[in-house]
């Protein structure tokens, strides 16, 4: 966009010049061709340029972008379709109206996939059917949806350029010395063949058996998982054969058949550890399946606990790893530290812990704020909610303080730096109930990390796992509030003797 005087400077130096446009430009430096000549018959026309460009008149109204918008979110969101209905505009028009009136349409993930490398598996099966072919090399690689060069290239690699491609009759044979040299190098060709398809159906059968990678060392294999191969492919191929590719002893083949086709002496463990593995929530690792298992008067020992689940696949879910980020605000003075990262109690209701998290599901957002015992990691009170106000964590503080309000124990209270702990409404309760207020340093999550990892495990073992796209905002609330109560009533904690924070209590004679 060029000025008044910009405009009329170049105007009056191109008529001073001739008229040479590009003269004109070199001495100027601006603008393009075509301006110069428009403002030029512009200043011919009225003898002067207009002071600013005037705006042209939209041409389609507000009331049709949004009409052409909706009908495009209610016809299964088709450009094409609406384009057809409604006459106008352009689909990269259209496009921009759907993204300036409807922003949550967007795309928010663009990727781009990487061509995926050929398995080795499929290379020494496409050699095999070049080698063995009755067609051209060409009809194979169409076969094979590859390309002709490719396959050659793999032969070469794997048998070597040396190597003829193809083992079909040649009606023009050579000499006799010549013929029978061509056919021992054919024999020699059909035993690599052999052993490349023998390598190629073990590597198959230890995916499809065994769930390992098309690219498994055979010879890493335990001697029970090579027998299970053996065992899959004896009617194809000979069982010298066999034991030869896996390196596997005749008498260790057949003992561990044996073994494979006896009685499984861990059929009712197999059971109980599947059942308290979903019971609960599928987030137990062996240490608490064990202690479980314990209960039920079943002795096993963690490391065939450790097997049974690998081999009924019960994974409990990682956690997640994100960016750190803390909030650096400071809205009034903050109390000293005085947990100072010591969350270790020798009784109730000493220590207590708060903050606030949120999950985000399709339906919306929804809030979680407890109160954190540090004595045995007792949820002592909490609150859900759909926002992350006041009266989300003055209800939660209402609810612990009538759990001390019959006691002499004043409780330290420890947050972080969040305006939530600095508002008059908890200021007041705080002072009201003479509880100790305490904040971690600025920007530093680590000195509330018992009640940080309160909310990893939440989110490790109830949020990450399972799919909420059809649940509602009430019934999540109440599949929290649930789980919850499960982690203080039922979940076992190894650091408490393989009891419940509640069941801890009692066995202290303790009232929660």
């Amino acid at each position: 966009m060029y000025s008044y005087e910009d405009r009329i400077r170049a105007v009056k130096l191109y008529i001073k010049l001739g008229k040479r446009t590009g003269a004109t430009i070199r001495k100027l430096g601006y603008p393009t061709k075509n301006a110069l000549k428009s403002w030029h018959r512009e200043y011919e026309q009225s003898r002067d340029l207009p002071v600013g460009y005037a705006r042209s008149k939209p041409k389609y109204s507000d009331e049709q972008k949004k009409v052409a918008a909706q009908h495009y979110l209610d016809h299964d969101r088709c450009l094409a379709g609406t384009l057809k209905a409604m006459g106008y505009p352009c689909r990269e028009t259209l496009a921009t109206w759907v993204d300036e009136l409807h922003p949550e349409t967007r795309k928010r993930v663009v990727g781009k996939a990487r061509s995926v490398p050929r398995p080795q598996a499929l290379k020494q099966a496409a050699v095999i059917e070049l080698c063995t072919r009755q067609t051209s090399a060409q009809a194979v690689a169409q076969k094979l949806a590859v390309s002709r060069g490719a396959l050659y290239q793999w032969k070469n690699q794997l048998l070597g350029p040396e190597a003829p491609a193809s083992m079909k009759p040649n009606n023009d044979s050579p000499p006799d010395p010549e013929r029978a040299e061509l056919e021992r190098q054919v024999q020699s060709l059909q035993r690599d063949i052999r052993k490349l398809q023998l390598e190629h159906d073990l590597l198959k059968k230890a995916n499809e058996l065994l769930k390992k990678g098309l690219g498994v060392n055979l010879q890493l294999l335990t001697n029970q998982e090579k027998t299970q191969l053996v065992d899959a492919l004896r009617r194809t191929y000979s069982l010298p054969d066999l034991l030869a590719e896996l390196d596997l002893a005749r008498s260790s083949y057949f003992y561990h058949r044996a073994q494979l086709l006896g009685a499984d002496k861990y059929a009712q463990a197999r059971l109980a550890i599947t059942d308290i593995f979903e019971r609960n929530h599928s987030c137990y690792g062996y240490r608490r399946i064990r202690a479980a298992l314990g209960r039920q008067k079943l002795c096993v020992s963690e490391k065939v606990v450790r097997r049974l689940m690998k081999q009924e696949c019960l994974v409990v879910a990682a956690k997640k790893r994100r960016k750190y980020g803390s909030y650096l605000g400071e809205i009034s003075p903050a109390p000293d530290n005085l947990i100072n990262r010591d969350f270790q109690a020798a009784a109730p209701n000493e220590k207590w812990l708060t903050d606030i998290t949120e999950f985000h599901i399709p339906a919306g957002k929804v809030y979680l704020s407890p109160m954190i015992d540090c004595f045995d990691g007792m949820v002592v009170s909490w609150t859900i909610g759909t926002r992350p106000d006041a009266d989300l964590v003055n209800t939660m503080l209402d609810a612990a303080i009538d759990k001390v309000a019959n006691s002499d124990v004043r409780p330290v209270v420890h947050s972080d730096r969040g305006g939530h702990y600095r508002w008059p409404g908890w200021l007041t309760r705080m002072g009201d109930a003479k509880l100790i207020r305490s904040m971690s340093r600025k920007g530093c999550s680590p000195d509330n990390a018992a009640c940080e990892g309160f909310f990893g495990r939440l989110k490790t073992e109830l949020f990450y796992p399972r799919n909420w796209q059809a649940t509602t905002i009430e019934q999540f609330i109440q599949v929290v509030d649930s789980y919850v109560r499960w982690y203080n009533e039922k979940r076992i904690k190894i650091s408490l003797g393989s009891l419940s924070p509640l069941e801890y209590r009692e066995s202290l004679g303790l009232m929660a």
